[in-house]
């Protein structure tokens, strides 16, 4: 029996097994997809100082959980509150659990003067938005948004608010000369200890030499009245 006819297709068939395997060791490896794009979202947040002669110190504009909240009416200041109350310092909230991103302005913000902040976060993490400033010609005042909720925005849409005057309470609000940290005194920022009323409330306003208080540094060109701030806060993406 001739069998080279069986054994020449045995061969080739072989042979086409070979070229297969060589073929599929020298594929290139699959590159896995990439990632999903993470969404964002942006904000534009336009501050204005509505007082007379009240700089604001370097704004702080906060992003947090929106179980996170900077202060309570008649409650006592936290150590960041205070730094902020009494010298215009906001990096206490930089380590804060709860937060997510902190923004600050450029420097002080002059009376009648207005500046915008950008604040851009992963979709995930957007909850809530506070605002931070210290009134610097006084001892303890300071003014800001606590906890308002962005979540809820629009691409496009605007939310524009008048903030009032707040005292964190820690310090008396003496207007003594070395104890008030802006331009009317250059004196002392924060000091830990607390000779208030120990509780944040509704800023009483400055008295000043003007109507009689003895020893005071200021003038009736830091008196102010409420609203000591207007703010805008657009989302633009």
């Amino acid at each position: 029996m001739n069998t080279l006819p069986m054994k020449t297709s045995l061969l080739a068939l072989a042979l086409l097994g070979l070229g297969a395997c060589s073929d599929s060791d020298n594929m290139a490896p699959i590159e896995p997809p990439p990632p999903p794009q993470v969404a964002m979202q942006s904000f534009e947040v336009t501050v204005t100082n509505l007082t007379a002669n009240q700089p604001m110190s370097p704004l702080a504009l906060i992003s947090h959980d929106d179980n996170v909240k900077l202060w309570q009416i008649g409650e006592s200041a936290s150590v960041a509150l205070e730094q902020v109350a009494e010298a215009g310092n906001s990096s206490g909230f930089d380590s804060l659990s709860g937060v997510n991103a902190v923004v600050r302005g450029a420097g002080m913000l002059p009376p009648g003067m207005s500046e915008t902040l950008m604040l851009t976060l992963e979709e995930d993490k957007v909850d809530a938005l506070s605002l931070l400033t210290m009134l610097v010609n006084t001892n303890d005042g300071f003014s800001g948004i606590n906890a308002m909720d962005i979540d809820s925005m629009e691409k496009g849409s605007a939310k524009t608010l008048t903030l009032m005057a707040y005292d964190a309470g820690t310090e008396a609000n003496s207007e003594a000369k070395g104890s008030i940290p802006g331009p009317a005194d250059g004196g002392e920022g924060f000091n830990a200890a607390r000779d208030d009323v120990n509780r944040v409330h509704v800023h009483p306003g400055v008295i000043s030499q003007d109507d009689g208080l003895t020893g005071s540094v200021l003038n009736a060109s830091h008196r102010f009245d409420n609203p000591v701030l207007k703010v805008t806060v657009r989302r633009t993406e």
